[in-house]
């Protein structure tokens, strides 16, 4: 249209041009006559600068309810932040008035109440390189789920690795996962183990202790999994997008997929369970491992155990 135009007011035909252009002539004399108006941002709806009183319907300005606002923080209200202040107005001056609005004036007036500071209930301990020199000093532990044909659910698996020997210490199968799970399945394999649950107060004495880490999933984050680390074990969390931190049990969960998800469907989940335990079975006590020269988690540990071994010093 714009061109059009400049081609017209140059003196050329308006008639070619406009057929040239693919313009009716009823449409460029219209434009002409009413150019469109240029479109002004506005920002939003305009503040109103008053609520309405509930009971007389009459106007009340945004200066008269700050002036409401400053005879109440200096009453009794003191101690309100800016939502009780808003029930406040609406109770005591019927108005008709949201918190958005309260917040807006009281931090015009510079009196909105000093934010709280979020105190964590348990310290979140980040996970650092240690070095590893036995077995029983650092597990790893995460969740991995596998999907059953006939019911269309997910079941979960929740496995903890020693990272000394890559033994599966233990885990945990079943249609649902809290936390309460994963921690009796903690408690078995520390049992089992022979590890000796160690408080950090007996560390401070000289005592070792296990770590287990973890990432941050909502099992491992509860209330119920700190309180039960506190007086067992030292639980680590990995940063967010770190899973190289956890590589030993993401590794055995990437062996578990190929070799044993991969060439399954299963079609029940007691068939998924049976199948999941003989797979483990296998892994701990027969499956070659290479990092262990070729021998089985529990061929290594025994060798371990029975001192038949050169000492090995892992960083992780």
């Amino acid at each position: 249209m714009t061109f059009a135009k400049e081609w017209i007011d140059e003196g050329f035909p308006a008639s070619r041009v406009l057929k040239y252009a693919s313009i009716t002539r009823s449409t460029y004399y219209y434009r002409l006559a009413n150019p469109p108006k240029a479109k002004v941002p506005t920002g939003g709806r305009p503040i109103p600068g008053y609520s309405l009183n509930r009971k007389t319907k009459k106007k009340v300005k945004d200066t008269s309810i700050k002036v409401y606002l400053m005879q109440l923080i200096e009453g009794e209200e003191e101690i309100y932040g800016y939502r009780k202040l808003t029930k406040a107005l609406r109770r005591k001056h019927h108005l008709i008035i949201n918190k958005k609005k309260v917040y807006r004036l009281c931090k015009e007036l510079d009196i909105l109440m000093p934010q709280r500071e979020k105190k964590q209930k348990h310290l979140r301990r980040l996970a650092k390189n240690r070095k590893i020199t036995g077995p029983n000093q650092l597990w790893q532990v995460d969740i991995k789920y596998g999907y059953v044909m006939n019911s269309r659910r997910f079941f979960y698996l929740v496995s903890a690795i020693d990272v000394f020997d890559r033994k599966i210490v233990g885990y945990y199968l079943g249609k649902t996962c809290e936390a309460t799970k994963v921690t009796k399945m903690l408690m078995k394999a520390m049992m089992k183990r022979g590890v000796k649950m160690t408080s950090a107060e007996e560390v401070g004495q000289g005592e070792s202790r296990l770590i287990i880490r973890s990432d941050n999933g909502p099992q491992f984050i509860s209330n119920h999994f700190q309180q039960f680390s506190e007086d067992k074990f030292e639980h680590e969390r990995i940063p967010p997008k770190s899973p190289n931190m956890n590589a030993y049990i993401e590794s055995f969960h990437s062996v578990l997929e190929r070799e044993c998800y991969q060439k399954n469907e299963f079609i029940t989940f007691d068939h998924a369970f049976n199948t999941v335990d003989a797979y483990i079975e296998f892994y701990n006590n027969r499956r070659y491992h290479g990092s262990l020269n070729d021998y089985s988690p529990s061929e290594y540990y025994a060798k371990w155990l029975a001192k038949s071994m050169d000492p090995v010093e892992l960083t992780m």
